[in-house]
């Protein structure tokens, strides 16, 4: 356990060096008059043109929503002689990245919650939903026909309960996500002392540009500087040439490309069913200077081995990776493809036992980790105080906020239900489980992922293999408030918070101060270009390209729980698999720990087995760069304090060189629509 103890160790060097210069952090409110016209900035400056560039290009803001607010407040509060604490450029940085969150990213929605409801009007009017259109309820949205679709407006009644749950699920979603995510921060940094290997690229990033504004500049903004110019050189070659190049010539040009080199078809004569794939993206490299070197080593190895050789051929050689007569696996599959094929016919049970292995470790780390503080608190005669001025509460507040809220999404599930006609049809037993015991279980499994290697962990298609297992046959579940969610990576945000010295009560404000503005804004521009123009149009060339296509796929997964629906989800849960992966899962950490191996290199082997072997190799390449040469080059602490500063800055760099192919390419794409 020692590489635990290292990396608990550095859990306290950054939160020492994330304050004033070898003093520890001070507390201090974040949320001021300064952030609030920030984030109105954000909601009716910003907003709009995430939501028009979504619908036009198929993407949102991304970091460019995040970095470009702060460095142009951060610049604007210098000049005015008002420069911007720390604490209240992270909490801007934490309003831009509620923007930067694309609401659906398949269909290039951003702009706010509203979005769910244009897409929803769309898809009841489309030719792909079929049948299934009149079974979609009248509480998600207003009959086919109705004079709210027909004359394309927000202000009519036949909208308001869809509308009325809309904002009563962003209030409880984030009563919830605060509840819980707050208790696992608790558990995973306070009582574990989990490094959370990402949290201080975005405390780093905000510590820099609050010293930019004043005269006394450390090394952070030099560090930061140069990460934002490799971003920009970076972002020029992988971001800027296709966006700028796909509008105005028709074809994105890509001179890396975007998610990987594919290379299965010039392997899978010899690796059956394996993910050949090369990433070109630096950011993953740049992360592997920040994660813990035993993570990243053992989640490429691991990705090798599940996903490249040997155990592809092996699987495919036992049939388990199925064959083209059974909707198997083929030669000719690129890569995307053969993960959707090897992950439903194999890996998603395997997957799904193995994350089961890793929360009984983590329970009994955390239950030995409270052991160990009750011994250490009867050595020292009383109990380890938490932070002062952190802003902490009573951890049976939102212990209790959490449970109320859930039994209210599963009465609220059941009731809307209920209002179809299907009332007791779905069983209250499975909505308890994901509620009140899948739900924490999968969220603190995920939360010790993210505190040792920076990434969480997910269970596809389960929503979809449950109402299949059911027996449940109704459209009106797939638009239910299920209560299954993973609050996993909120630990993390309750991290970074703490590294920018920002009292937790600042996050609170601002979540329920921002949600009004975001609500009214999204509802004004949604609502305005929806009445000007239908949507999908020939105004929004990506939309209307791929909202058909998202459309098919949408109806397809809504008739799986149909008597004649496809069954081929259902192939993906299999108990027997799912057991073999726990117990397998179990013993890998049983012989790890007899031959003294790292426990962080186990998490990034299990972690790796679900990992693009791409992404793995190329976050390896960076994280032996920086154990080999710039650890020896600058010194290990004085390294462990440049790299998440660089990644902090070279996201920034790749924001803005974005932001400035896509403003171009807006640019462009309105000049060719002009007759002259």
């Amino acid at each position: 356990m020692d590489d635990v103890a290292r990396a608990r160790a550095q859990v306290e060097i950054s939160s020492v060096e994330e304050g004033a210069e070898g003093q520890a952090v001070k507390f201090e409110e974040g949320f001021t008059a300064k952030t609030i016209v920030g984030a109105l900035f954000v909601g009716f400056i910003m907003l709009p043109g995430a939501l028009y560039l979504g619908l036009v290009a198929g993407q949102g803001l991304g970091p460019a929503a995040e970095w470009v607010t702060i460095v142009l407040f951060a610049e604007v509060m210098r000049r005015s002689f008002l420069p911007m604490k720390r604490q209240e450029v992270y909490i801007l940085y934490y309003v831009a990245a509620m923007l930067s969150n694309v609401v659906l990213a398949d269909r290039g929605i951003s702009g706010g919650p509203f979005g769910y409801l244009i897409w929803n009007q769309y898809f009841r009017t489309a030719p792909q939903a079929g049948m299934i259109a009149k079974e979609i309820p009248n509480w998600v949205v207003p009959p086919a026909g109705s004079a709210a679709l027909t004359e394309r407006t927000f202000l009519n009644m036949a909208w308001a309960v869809p509308i009325l749950l809309l904002v009563t699920n962003e209030i409880l979603g984030r009563l919830n996500w605060m509840s819980m995510g707050y208790m696992l921060f608790r558990a995973t940094s306070d009582v574990e002392r989990l490094p959370f290997p990402m949290a201080p690229v975005a405390a780093s990033g905000a510590t820099a540009l609050a010293e930019a504004a004043t005269k006394e500049e450390s090394w952070r903004w030099k560090v930061f500087s140069i990460g934002t110019v490799i971003g920009m050189v970076f972002g020029f070659f992988y971001v800027a040439i296709p966006v700028f190049t796909g509008v105005v010539f028709g074809t994105a040009l890509t001179l890396i490309p975007i998610p990987f080199f594919d290379l299965n078809n010039n392997t899978d004569s010899i690796l059956h069913g394996a993910l050949a794939c090369v990433s070109g993206d630096l950011g993953k490299l740049l992360a592997g200077f920040v994660i813990p070197y035993p993570i990243v080593a053992g989640g490429a190895l691991g990705a090798i081995l599940a996903r490249v050789f040997p155990m592809p051929n092996i699987l495919y050689a036992v049939g388990a990776y199925g064959n083209g007569s059974n909707g198997g696996w083929t030669r000719g599959m690129d890569c995307i493809l053969t993960r959707q094929v090897t992950d439903i016919k194999f890996w998603l049970s395997i997957g799904i036992g193995l994350q089961i292995a890793i929360a009984i470790i983590g329970l009994g780390a955390v239950v030995k980790a409270m052991m160990d503080m009750k011994k250490e608190m009867a050595n020292r005669g009383g109990r380890r105080e938490l932070p002062k001025g952190r802003g902490d509460i009573n951890i049976l507040i939102p212990l209790v906020v959490w449970i109320m809220v859930t039994i209210f999404y599963i009465c609220l599930t059941q009731y809307l239900l209920a209002l179809d006609g299907h009332a007791g049809q779905f069983p209250w037993w499975l909505l308890i489980f994901f509620g009140l015991i899948f739900t924490p279980l999968n969220s603190f499994v995920s939360a010790r992922m993210m505190g040792l290697t920076g990434s969480g962990v997910t269970f596809p298609f389960l929503i979809q293999a449950t109402v299949m297992k059911s027996g449940y046959p109704h459209v009106d579940i797939w638009y239910a408030p299920i209560p299954l969610n993973d609050y996993g990576p909120l630990a993390q945000k309750f991290r970074e918070v703490e590294l920018t010295g920002t009292k937790f009560g600042s996050i609170v404000k601002t979540e329920f101060f921002v949600l009004p503005i975001f609500l009214l804004s999204s509802f004004i521009f949604w609502a305005f270009f929806w009445h000007t123009t239908a949507i999908p149009s020939s105004q929004q060339p990506y939309a209307q390209k791929f909202w058909p296509l998202v459309a098919t796929f949408q109806a397809m997964f809504q008739t799986i729980n149909k008597p004649n629906g496809p069954k081929w989800v259902l192939e993906g849960i299999n108990v027997s698999r799912i057991a073999a992966g726990t117990v397998v899962g179990l013993a890998l950490y049983g012989i790890m720990y007899a031959f003294r191996v790292p426990v962080l290199f186990y998490y990034g082997f299990i972690g790796g087995t679900s990992a693009w072997p791409g992404d793995a190799v190329m976050t390896f390449i960076g994280a032996w760069l920086g154990k080999r040469f710039f650890e020896k080059r600058f010194g290990i602490d004085q390294w462990r304090m440049y790299s998440p500063v660089l990644l902090a800055g070279f996201s920034c760099g790749t924001g803005l060189i974005a932001m400035a192919a896509i403003a171009l390419a807006l640019i462009a794409k309105s000049i060719n629509y002009l007759p002259f």
